[in-house]
């Protein structure tokens, strides 16, 4: 293992915020996030593995889960939230959790994420078992909550990743499949929702949309089986089957009224063509 070094704590590189203008801490925010996207192609070949495990345990019936505390498990919930409505799946098949249960998404829960046994307990209310994948988040990698659901995980078989920007941190000991992101010092010293966190979340950008695409949820670029919960998602569904088939908007909006679904008029269509 390499030898731990807490990046994520470094001292930043800038002195004196409070005495820079608006637009000089803009810019140099800016110049910092430039350097997230370069750090995340450098891990492409591990999170191209950990996806194609996901999609192979997905096929077979199992479920990905998400765990982390903070900032971190924020970016899991919302990631697992999204996935039902983007991409029409059902809603437990990807779960995100957070330390302190849903009451911390808004406000911190105090002590949540120092829990050596909280992980495993909220994980076990979902009966997880071998099927399943969990993906431990904590951009420092050092969380107990994380570092011993992960821990617990292994102990009962279960596939387990991280996603983490300090290398040889605790998480990545119980991690088959280690994903660590190094983007350097924050900004603000310590400040891990800063880079840190848009890595995660440019991450787990990557692993469930290449994940639905892989399961079929997408066809050509079109997100066909999306909700269709409000006019904004109605009004694309329509205009994507005009743009496909070269229909009025008014025959599109009366098949999709009687299929409630993008790729069910894509399939009648399709029928009637052939």
């Amino acid at each position: 293992m390499l030898e731990f070094k807490r990046i994520t704590e470094s001292t930043s590189d800038y002195r004196d915020l409070e005495k820079k203008s608006a637009k000089e801490l803009l810019d140099l925010m800016n110049h910092e996030d430039h350097k997230v996207a370069d750090a995340v192609a450098l891990r492409i070949p591990e999170i191209t593995i950990l996806v194609e495990v996901i999609v192979e345990k997905l096929r077979s019936g199992g479920r990905l889960f998400y765990i982390g505390a903070g900032t971190s498990g924020r970016l899991g919930v919302l990631d697992a939230s999204e996935c039902p409505p983007t991409f029409g799946v059902p809603q437990d098949m990807v779960i995100g959790l957070i330390a302190g249960g849903d009451g911390a998404i808004r406000k911190a829960v105090e002590g949540a994420e120092d829990s050596l046994s909280q992980a495993w307990k909220d994980l076990s209310d979902y009966s997880i078992d071998e099927q399943d994948i969990v993906i431990g988040l904590a951009a420092s990698g050092t969380t107990p909550y994380v570092v011993n659901g992960l821990k617990d995980c292994k102990e009962s078989r279960i596939t387990t990743a991280c996603i983490t920007c300090n290398p040889g941190s605790p998480v990545t000991i119980y991690a088959d499949h280690k994903i660590v992101c190094i983007v350097g010092p924050e900004f603000v010293t310590g400040s891990t929702r800063l880079k840190s966190g848009t890595a995660q979340k440019l991450i787990l950008n990557m692993i469930s949309t290449a994940t639905m695409i892989l399961l079929g949820r997408v066809l050509d670029n079109k997100m066909v089986d999306m909700a269709l919960s409000n006019n904004k998602l109605w009004d694309r569904g329509i205009q994507q089957i005009t743009e496909k088939y070269r229909i009025s908007r008014e025959h599109a909006n009366e098949l999709l009224l009687e299929k409630k679904s993008v790729r069910e008029v894509f399939k009648k269509l399709d029928e009637q063509i052939t």
